[in-house]
């Protein structure tokens, strides 16, 4: 009989050879990458995808595996392939040979992203920022020392100071395209037409994802037209090798729907951290009767708390649609209140309904573009 040690090094030589056959499908999704290029076909294809996973539940019955442990497995390794057949893509594409770029907050987290996003595609990125950039790249400390002669130019700074520099940049009219990058658009109105105005090729986007974001299949950039068509063609041009949904929307448009999107969210989820905090319940106590709900809520209000403050009061704050998703959030709550404390079932079950009748859209929505 075999003892324990040996059953944990016959342990660690499985999960060797499970690595390197990893390693093996990597390298063979850069082949596929390469194939894909050479007869035009699409990077993701959803069809095959169906036919990976299902084709897993059945290994998973035949080898004694959980058909659903399976499919999780197959999904990391399909999103890893994916992340790499999109990488390559975006080198092998260069579509910023012999260009340049000037990365305006470049130390920070999103600022970071695209300088490294930009450099992957053969920009010559450098970086504005106090507090440096990536290492290997040109960096100043104040862009106003720069020529501004770039073929782009990207501000990732924090809302309260954009807007300034949009307008600094329009008295000296460089000649590159110029966008933010910020969660909101209100705040940034001035800047943005002050460049229009000086004839400035000039767009906004906002990236509907994170700094820590690999793969883009699936998420979206929002381009928000600024009065000149040719630069967000130029910036939508950027993403074109990625497998990332791009959307194009007027500036009112954005900041409404961002109001729900990101202002409802997010205060969604204050308030619920905020009422456990107050509620005199310790959080280890709660744990105990966890359920699937109150996990997956407790999860996500858990990133949202470890999120900056003044981030997320300027996304609050400065929406001038702001103040209607927290009035819709309020009205809601109070409908389920009072609901609840007049023992209305049928006011209750019309929440319900509705609810799932609006999320089934959804959907509806998701299954179709799949």
């Amino acid at each position: 009989m075999s003892s324990l040690d040996d059953l944990r090094r016959r342990i660690n030589e499985l999960d060797r050879q499970i690595l390197e056959l990893v390693g093996k499908r990597q390298e063979t999704s850069r082949e596929i990458i390469q194939a894909k290029r050479k007869t035009g076909h699409a990077t993701r294809d959803f069809t095959r995808e169906r036919e990976v996973l299902l084709a897993a539940r059945e290994a998973g019955k035949q080898c004694g595996v959980s058909p659903d442990v399976a499919e999780n497995i197959l999904r990391l390794l399909i999103r890893s392939s994916l992340t790499t057949q999109e990488q390559a893509s975006v080198v092998a594409q260069g579509a910023g040979s012999g260009r340049t770029a000037l990365i305006i907050g470049g130390a920070g987290k999103m600022g970071r992203w695209f300088a490294e996003f930009m450099a992957s595609q053969g920009f010559t990125v450098t970086v504005a920022d106090p507090a440096g950039g990536p290492a290997g790249m040109p960096h100043v400390e104040d862009w106003k020392t720069s020529p501004l002669n770039h073929d782009f130019i990207v501000i990732a700074t924090p809302l309260g100071t954009t807007d300034k520099i949009l307008r600094e940049l329009a008295m000296r009219r460089p000649k590159g395209v110029i966008f933010d990058v910020g969660s909101l658009k209100s705040p940034l109105r001035a800047g943005l037409n002050a460049l229009k105005s000086h004839g400035c090729r000039v767009t906004s986007i906002h990236p509907m994802f994170g700094p820590d974001t690999e793969l883009l299949s699936g998420r979206h950039v929002i381009f928000v037209e600024a009065g000149s068509p040719d630069a967000t063609a130029a910036a939508r041009e950027l993403f074109a090798s990625t497998m990332v949904e791009q959307v194009v929307m007027s500036l009112d448009d954005h900041d409404r729907l961002i109001a729900y999107v990101l202002g409802l969210s997010h205060a969604l989820n204050i308030a619920f951290f905020t009422a456990l905090a107050d509620s005199g319940e310790t959080a280890p106590k709660l744990a105990k009767l966890s359920s699937t709900t109150f996990d997956s809520q407790l999860d996500v209000a858990t990133r949202v708390a470890q999120e900056s403050p003044e981030l997320y009061f300027e996304i609050q704050s400065l929406n001038d649609y702001g103040a209607e998703s927290l009035e819709a959030l309020s009205q809601a709550v109070e409908r389920l209140r009072s609901a609840v404390i007049s023992q209305d079932f049928e006011s209750f079950a019309v929440l319900m309904r509705r609810g799932r009748e609006y999320l089934e859209d959804r959907k509806a929505v998701a299954e179709r573009r799949a």
